[in-house]
């Protein structure tokens, strides 16, 4: 997935977690995890144009994998497969992307992410989110990350939270969602918000060592 996004293709890692471009060889794990993730899954996510498993086999994924990398040759994205090693072996486990990508003055990204609930409560999203926050504001030459969640979406809220995101904005009826145009809570981070802290991965393994 070659592109002339700034810091793209990348490879970013922390122990058990990993974030990597997709691979076309990719689809079969990818439907594994999205079918039986329907119902984890599905309550915040846009609304499918069709019935969840269509929409989530390996032939859709090749759909999916085309799109993502066109808008990442095309420097509007950086989509990353997240992949996390336990006893099971390293396996793709969810996914991540900075998306809208806009350069010069705004220099500004949306992040999107999701997870199999079953490695959930494992700090495998927080620890993505701040590795690509991270190469966002560094190689990827960006200054401010933004994501957007459902006020229901307490799990997703929190990843954010405690990476200190900070709340800026509430958007009514932002995103058609399992059925309906649903709101959402803005949260954005910029370069400065971790500069003084070694950047945001470095914020997160401090703040795992002090909960533990």
């Amino acid at each position: 997935m070659l592109g002339s996004t700034p810091g793209w293709p990348a490879v970013l890692a922390d122990g058990p977690v990993t974030l990597r471009p997709y691979r076309r060889s990719d689809a079969r794990a990818w439907s594994e995890v999205r079918i039986a993730n329907q119902k984890w899954l599905a309550p915040w996510e846009a609304s499918p144009p069709g019935p969840w498993v269509e929409m989530n086999s390996p032939r859709a994924y090749l759909y999916v994998y085309r799109d993502m990398k066109r808008a990442a040759r095309r420097g509007e994205s950086m989509p990353f497969a997240v992949c996390y090693r336990d006893d099971d072996g390293d396996r793709l486990v969810g996914h991540l992307n900075l998306g809208s990508i806009v350069r010069r003055a705004f220099g500004s990204a949306y992040a999107g992410y999701w997870v199999d609930g079953r490695v959930a409560g494992r700090g495998v999203i927080p620890t993505a989110l701040a590795l690509a926050v991270d190469h966002a504001f560094s190689s990827g030459g960006l200054h401010r990350i933004e994501v957007n969640i459902r006020p229901e979406n307490g799990p997703s809220r929190r990843v954010v939270e405690k990476l200190g995101f900070r709340e800026e904005a509430y958007h009514p009826r932002y995103m058609h969602i399992d059925g309906q145009w649903r709101d959402h809570l803005g949260y954005a981070m910029t370069t400065e918000d971790v500069a003084g802290e070694g950047g945001l991965l470095a914020r997160w393994r401090r703040l795992r060592t002090t909960t533990k």
